[in-house]
């Protein structure tokens, strides 16, 4: 025989329910005015879990982005989870939870996670974050899904439809503020990229110019030619560069954990410049201890860092001068340092160094590169949860630092 309720105790129910309720949407309109405040994506993204987490009494929140391109959902942040490799992580459309929200565009709400038989098991295994209930809501804009929005294990019984009423304007308001982030970045990276075209272009033009002169010599000819080859390639290195800063920007560029020796790997980039160098006979040096431990770390991408790193070294240093690559372990980090005996770099130059297409003028007054290198080595130590810092002074040399979190 089932005993209804007294009626008081419904009410009193009713009432702190409603009350909650209302807290939440307040709470809402603040978090509303934070998310408007910046056009920094990553700065966003985090804002958005951690309100996540606040108003719905989770443990743990996180975003997954979704490319209508290749039909994948991306993970991009999420709190209290190892998350710097997870950046990228790929999960499917079929067999995930997420992949549902997406195709269906409604909110799903779980007790038990795992043994929902579209519970995707392979985050678990990289995030070792053990996942029981679950909230997660679709991120809508335009009538176009960017990504699921999920609060992950209630701090005290289960999420309630008040969580997924309150979630969902979240989402709501996450969306909208992530996608006028993207097209703010967007625009302001592809004015960039435009701005920079405009010069080897301009160089282009001229030379396919001369090239149609009947009475340019063989000489001027051939040094025609070499412009073109110079300008060409000028523009497909910052081509590349600009795809591959624009995949990292927007998340879609997936970190591969592995043990890495980092000894060899340094020893493998030294390899890989070690002609270069000879050309200007500069000698580049290793300095690692024998019992260095294995680096987790994505190894492709800090091979990336590290030879751009060298190659600048290289460049901008003096003839007969030298490179040294330091490694050193400690209790909490790892820091890889990348240390020339080059020219230096002007003290107002070093605020500047790691934004889009800024480049510091070389000997000869010509500015160097694309402008796009150190940005993607910040990206990619960022990516890695780490930083990248600089110490230069002129006609001292130049020290770029690596600091990277020790698991």
């Amino acid at each position: 025989m089932m005993v209804a309720a007294p009626q008081g105790t419904v009410e009193a129910a009713t009432m702190t329910d409603t009350k909650k309720q209302l807290e939440g949407y307040r709470r809402l309109i603040d978090i509303a005015r934070d998310l408007a405040s910046t056009l920094d994506l990553d700065i966003l993204l985090n804002r958005i879990i951690w309100a996540a987490v606040d108003i719905t009494n989770a443990q743990a929140a996180s975003i997954l982005l979704y490319d209508d391109t290749s039909r994948q959902l991306h993970f991009q942040v999420a709190t209290d989870m190892d998350t710097p490799l997870m950046r990228g992580l790929v999960v499917p459309l079929e067999g995930s939870i997420a992949g549902w929200i997406v195709t269906h565009r409604k909110p799903v709400r779980i007790s038990n996670a795992r043994e929902d038989p579209r519970h995707f098991g392979e985050i678990e295994e990289v995030t070792h974050y053990a996942t029981n209930s679950l909230l997660g809501v679709p991120l809508v804009t335009k009538d176009k899904v960017i990504g699921v929005l999920e609060a992950l294990n209630k701090q005290s019984g289960e999420f309630t439809e008040t969580d997924e009423n309150l979630l969902s304007v979240l989402g709501a308001q996450a969306a909208v503020a992530i996608e006028n982030t993207r097209l703010f970045q967007q625009s302001d990276l592809i004015a960039d990229f435009v701005h920079e075209l405009r010069t080897p272009l301009c160089a282009l033009t001229t030379a396919t110019y001369l090239l149609l002169r009947p009475e340019m010599s063989h000489a001027q000819l051939e040094q025609t030619i070499h412009s073109i080859h110079d300008e060409t390639n000028r523009l497909n290195a910052l081509a590349s560069s600009f795809l591959d800063l624009a995949r990292l920007e927007s998340g879609r560029v997936q970190f591969h954990s592995s043990e890495i020796d980092l000894k060899a790997l340094l020893e493998e980039c030294r390899k890989v410049m070690q002609s270069k160098a000879a050309e200007e006979g500069i000698q580049i040096n290793i300095e690692i201890p024998a019992d260095f431990p294995a680096l987790e770390a994505d190894r492709d991408k800090m091979k990336q860092v590290i030879l751009n790193l060298l190659s600048n070294a290289i460049k901008y240093n003096r003839p007969n001068g030298s490179v040294t690559l330091r490694a050193l372990a400690e209790e909490k980090e790892f820091i890889l340092s990348v240390q020339d005996t080059g020219i230096g770099i002007p003290e107002k130059a070093l605020p500047y160094l790691f934004q889009k297409f800024y480049r510091v003028q070389d000997a000869e007054g010509k500015p160097g590169g694309t402008g796009l290198g150190l940005s993607i080595c910040k990206q990619i130590v960022q990516g890695h949860g780490g930083c990248i810092e600089v110490h230069s002074q002129l006609g001292e040399g130049t020290t770029f630092i690596i600091h990277l979190p020790r698991k």
